[in-house]
């Protein structure tokens, strides 16, 4: 599933002529895109789909949806590690095998 959802602009930068911002979506930080809200400044929120900056949303508006999401495991499902969630679906647990071990396995 893919949400779009609030986060907290922590700082703001150009890279190659692309405005950039720092944002912490509860915890989980990761780079936006900033070229739709050319104005969002250091401190505020914005909704966030894809890694694109849409809207700006007040900070108890964006609180209480990032705790709703949190409550209920959207922000695992959508930040979370992949390997893990996928280990903890398949119940082993284990790794995946590499290297030399993906051929014997295969061969058997």
């Amino acid at each position: 599933m893919c949400l779009a959802v609030p986060g907290k602009v922590l700082d703001i930068e150009e890279r190659d002529g692309t405005r950039m911002a720092t944002v912490d979506f509860g915890g989980v930080v990761k780079e936006v895109c900033l070229e739709y809200l050319p104005d969002l400044q250091v401190g505020e929120y914005a909704i966030v789909h894809v890694g694109f900056a849409l809207q700006r949303l007040d900070e108890e508006s964006a609180k209480q949806t990032l705790e709703l999401f949190a409550e209920i495991g959207l922000l695992q499902e959508e930040f979370g590690d992949a390997w893990e969630m996928a280990a903890e679906a398949g119940g082993g647990g284990t790794l995946p095998l590499a290297g030399e071990d993906v051929i014997e396995e295969v061969r058997k």
